[in-house]
């Protein structure tokens, strides 16, 4: 059975910091993309940061700077450090795994979100 489980939201007052957990069952961890979402009211889900299976990471350029994302193969984890945070950031934020499976076959799982909310 799958499980990608996010930890770590919560309220925080412009300018603080957050760190984000999502810890990893039932997949291939190592093999796979992980990556960040969010997705605040009224709005689609974005893309916020993503990490390949080599640690390489990517950002969106409103978090670039303040965000950071990393990756325990080990412990089948990814994080988001998120620093100098703003209302803008308020937001659901989502787990996925993604993994390329071959012949046009993909395989992506989501966790059920952590909310993150910006205010003072």
């Amino acid at each position: 059975q799958v499980q990608l489980v996010e930890s770590g939201g919560g309220l925080v007052q412009p300018g603080g910091s957050l760190r984000l957990s999502c810890v990893a069952s039932g997949i291939i961890f190592s093999d796979s993309l992980m990556a960040w979402y969010r997705q605040a009211p009224g709005k689609q889900r974005e893309l916020v940061a993503v990490i390949t299976s080599g640690g390489f990471p990517n950002y969106v350029d409103s978090v670039k700077g303040r965000f950071t994302i990393s990756r325990d193969n080990a412990k089948g984890t990814v994080y988001l450090q998120m620093n100098s945070l703003n209302s803008e950031d308020t937001a659901v934020y989502y787990c996925n795994s993604h993994r390329e499976l071959g012949w046009g076959r993909r395989e992506d799982y989501w966790g059920q979100g952590t909310q993150v909310t910006v205010s003072s």
